[in-house]
């Protein structure tokens, strides 16, 4: 494009007054952010002798797991979905054949490596069988990166860690199981 083409809409830039230019507006406005979080409720937890209330832990995004079905199995189907899905590639599945005549494959191997994951749910919206789900558990930590990769026992032990206090969100949302 040329300067003088027809199509371009030159636009001047506003003349600040004498309170824009030595940023008294933008100083005060900081003032009163910082006195009304001097006045305000204080929000300090100390954790974790006291535990942070979640809002909504339908919503919420912490640790994965993987679902069983009502027969103690593992509900992942290795359709390839979630992997697929995953911004952060950090899931890797190795699917065999099912015994189970009710589907083709199941997952042999099933990784998820927690310190690469953003937690972001679209494994979670991608799945069609409601296999994986994020909890709301969320002190997540490990001295080792190999502690923080969590293969599929570690991944069906949080469920049965989590399954009383949040049943699958499938059931809860109305959808079948």
């Amino acid at each position: 494009m040329k300067p003088d083409d027809p199509n371009i809409a030159w636009l001047e830039a506003p003349r600040l007054g004498l309170a824009d230019r030595m940023y008294l507006p933008l100083f005060f406005e900081g003032l009163t952010t910082t006195s009304r979080h001097l006045i305000g409720p204080k929000m300090t937890v100390s954790f974790p002798e006291e535990r942070p209330a979640v809002g909504n832990p339908l919503i919420y995004r912490g640790v994965h797991r993987l679902n069983k079905d009502e027969q103690g199995r593992v509900k992942c189907v290795a359709c390839f979905l979630c992997a697929t899905a995953c911004p952060a590639h950090c899931i890797d599945i190795i699917g065999t054949e099912s015994p189970w005549p009710d589907r083709e494959k199941y997952p042999e191997s099933f990784v998820i490596d927690e310190l690469r994951c953003i937690y972001c749910g679209m494994c979670e919206e991608a799945c069609p069988v409601d296999a994986i789900e994020l909890t709301s558990l969320l002190d997540l930590t490990g001295r080792s990166r190999e502690e923080m990769i969590f293969d599929k026992e570690k991944l069906l032990s949080v469920y049965d860690q989590t399954k009383d206090a949040e049943p699958m969100k499938s059931k809860s949302l109305g959808g079948t199981v």
